[in-house]
């Protein structure tokens, strides 16, 4: 049932003109994200349309937990900037847990926990786990939970367990894996609460001008024959899976869309959710308008899928190289370049006239819109049982035959030389670029310097990954402990007709294509499911094992090939290894398949050079929450920015989890009414260290007025807690005067 989704016209002339006035580059970005809101009463007004299919009945359960980690002081996980070091907050991460179970059999059930975070992760998955178990002993397994991160590079870093991934946060940040865990289990026990028999549906649409794909002349090393068969470079299907109670009415849904969670730069230091998490926000308080966010009965999950090569950065990327020939210009089509070098090679948003942030709101638009398309169009129902298999699996040295007979073997993990190069939405460093997979030496100084960050990889290693030339001889890394993972998490989900490829890594548009189709050919084949079996990946989830390319990519050493961690023949392996699976979620299942040993617990061992606060103290002769910036005394209007800065604490002191940082209340009746938290949109979140001598910060809180804001009297309050060099943390309030808008 395709549908293409249409873009909606928004304020943008209005959004430029308040970026003529900002003072630098991030206050544009913060004040135009908001200028759009005019448009977002477009989508609330919508109205899910019932269309009850007739499904068999499950037991059901939603919910939402809150996981925002440090907002400050903290490294930002997905781009790899060691310069990324969050300032504040946009927007809260969450955490949205389906859980699905056979109303007849209950012990029949998976738990898909969707996670605002850029991958799953075994140390975190474990944490929670083992939580969970403490809760409700021998519900959630090994087996049917699934920890999905959306892949958005805007949320709090250093939360997992391998030593690469912690280099840029200088280490593992407990307080941000503690909260992950805690919202996750949250979310859980919400779910679990709230179980009640209901119906699932399937649908799909079409969304356009949501995504491109960012590697293409690696997609066009792929036979000509197989690209015949698609209209498109990546997947533009959005596939969703309803929730509805006894009578209908639509409990949440969960979504399957691949796209970057890259609309946000890397050079934001605000925390947010990206595209998927604004997606969720739109779809939820489209049905819930007047509740705050992570507070909504209706869930939405809108998860990653072979999201490898794609990019939110739907206009291309161009040279940003002022006074450059190049500048302006289109980046090489072959290795993304700007005059050789990687570093001015940027992809640009739909939004890009404007800001990052405005891209980001279209991406999630077009995301939020394709959900509304199947919610409210006929789906197909859901029946079968619910079946869950899990499986450790060594990727280090797995052994397996091809098609053809041959007889194979992947390499322990080892990044390419384009890994350092980067991608267009996020370029690399030095001389290293992309689509450069010559056997030559490299530049003599990486030659050397190589072999002293990880072993040299020996001649085997070396013809194991070519024409891969490795970097980082990562699978022979293990000082101080496993640089990354050999051993990953394989797992498969099927309810009803539906079934889920929970994936380690980050497949491509072609690799997740293969995948896909071999795994519904053999679930038909071998008589699991009939012909209207339907398959899905989600992913990367439970563990990060980088990348998965086709091999025909694999040749090309894009970004994605040189990140593909276990050689030229990983994707057939993981194809090997999932089609075993398959028995193991048909109707008649019994036991599980042989598994690796787990990986171990890295968390228990794990370094972290990062600085805890010290102590707070306001300047002298003011109080923490004081106001230093007031609002104005004339009124505000809607696109007017209401602007307080207050004498600050580190807000590592108390995370406010299933709280806010900030509120805007409005006077009515006498009695002061929160309308707005740190999770709207509209309203930003940022911190600045004064001194680090006398432990000084500020805080500023901002509001940009959306359309359709009632007038009358508002006031802004600020909760922030402190921390003395000796003693106890405390909390206070700050508190802006009262402000009129008209």
């Amino acid at each position: 049932m395709p549908a293409v989704v249409n873009d909606v016209p928004l304020a943008s002339d209005f959004c430029q003109l308040l970026s003529a006035t900002m003072g630098y580059l991030l206050d544009r970005a913060l004040f135009c994200l908001t200028a759009f809101l005019a448009s977002l009463s477009s989508f609330q007004n919508i109205e899910w349309e019932i269309r009850p299919a007739a499904s068999q009945n499950y037991l059901l359960g939603l919910g939402i937990g809150d996981i925002t980690g440090p907002v400050v002081e903290t490294n930002m996980m997905g781009y790899a900037s060691m310069s990324q070091t969050d300032t504040g907050l946009h927007m809260r991460q969450r955490a949205r847990a389906f859980v699905v179970a056979e109303a007849s059999n209950s012990t029949n059930r998976i738990l898909f926990l969707n996670t605002d975070i850029a991958m799953g992760d075994s140390g975190i998955r474990r944490g929670i786990l083992e939580a969970l178990e403490e809760q409700f002993p021998g519900v959630y397994t090994e087996s049917n939970v699934a920890v999905v991160g959306t892949h958005q590079h805007s949320g709090v870093g250093g939360y997992l367990e391998n030593l690469l991934p912690q280099v840029t946060s200088q280490g593992f940040v407990n307080q941000t894996y503690q909260a992950i865990v805690t919202g996750s289990v949250r979310a859980v026990a919400k779910a679990h609460g709230n179980l009640a028999l209901g119906k699932l549906s399937l649908g799909n649409t079409t969304v356009l001008n949501a995504n491109i794909n960012r590697s293409p002349s690696a997609y066009l090393n792929n036979p000509a024959e197989e690209r015949s068969r698609y209209q498109f470079d990546q997947d533009k299907d959005l596939t969703l899976l309803r929730f509805d109670d006894m009578s209908g009415n639509a409990r949440g849904f969960l979504s399957f869309f691949a796209v970057h969670g890259t609309s946000i730069y890397e050079n934001n230091t605000l925390v947010s959710g990206d595209n998927k998490g604004m997606a969720a926000y739109l779809a939820e308080t489209a049905v819930e308008p007047d509740v705050l966010p992570g507070n909504t009965t209706f869930v939405a999950g809108f998860s990653q899928s072979n999201v490898g090569d794609t990019s939110p950065n739907t206009l291309g990327a161009f040279c940003e190289s002022p006074g450059k020939p190049w500048d302006g210009q289109l980046c090489t089509f072959n290795t993304s370049t700007c005059g050789g070098t990687v570093q001015d090679c940027h992809g640009r948003g739909p939004g890009f006239r404007v800001s990052d942030f405005e891209s980001n709101f279209l991406i999630a638009k077009a995301q939020a819109t394709g959900a509304q398309t199947v919610m409210s169009s006929s789906r197909t129902p859901i029946n079968g049982n619910v079946r869950s298999v899990h499986q450790f699996v060594n990727m280090s040295n797995y052994t397996f035959t091809l098609a053809n007979g041959t007889q194979v073997t992947t390499c322990p993990a080892a990044m390419g030389f384009a890994f350092a190069g980067g991608t267009t939405d996020g370029p690399g460093v030095f001389d290293f670029i992309q689509g450069d997979n010559s056997s030559q030496p490299h530049n003599p100084f990486w030659e050397i310097v190589k072999g002293a960050v990880t072993p040299d990889p020996s001649p085997q290693q070396v013809a194991c990954h070519f024409p891969k030339p490795i970097l980082l001889n990562t699978g022979y890394a293990n000082t101080p402990y496993p640089w990354q993972p050999g051993v990953v998490h394989i797992q498969m989900m099927r309810v009803g007709q539906l079934v889920i490829l929970v994936v380690p890594g980050e497949f491509t548009t072609m690799s997740g294509r293969r995948i896909r189709e071999a795994m519904r050919a053999k679930l038909i084949a071998d008589e699991v499911l009939s012909q209207d079996a339907y398959v899905v990946i989600a992913g990367p989830a439970n563990t990060y094992s980088h990348y998965i390319t086709t091999r025909e990519e694999y040749a090309i050493q894009r970004y994605e090939g040189g990140s593909t961690l276990f050689g030229e023949f990983t994707l057939e392996a993981y194809m090997d290894i999932y089609s075993k699976l398959i028995g193991f979620v048909a109707d008649n299942t019994s036991g599980g398949p042989l598994s690796a040993p787990p990986p171990p617990d890295l968390t228990k061992k794990a370094l972290s050079l990062r600085t805890p606060v010290i102590f707070d103290a306001p300047p002298f002769g003011k109080s923490f929450g004081q106001v230093l910036s007031d609002v104005n005394s004339t009124p505000y209007s809607s696109g007017s920015t209401v602007s307080v800065r207050f004498v600050g604490a580190d807000p590592r002191n108390n995370l406010h989890l299933e709280g806010t940082f900030l509120t805007v209340e409005k006077q009515q009746s006498g009695q002061w009414t929160i309308v707005k938290s740190d999770s709207h949109p509209s309203t930003t979140y940022q911190w600045v260290r004064t001194s680090t001598v006398f432990g000084t910060s500020t805080v500023t809180v901002n509001w940009t007025i959306e359309s359709g804001t009632q007038s009358g009297s508002y006031r802004i309050q600020y909760f922030g807690d402190s921390k003395p060099l000796i003693g106890a943390i405390s909390s206070f309030i700050g508190t802006s005067s009262t402000f009129t808008v008209s």
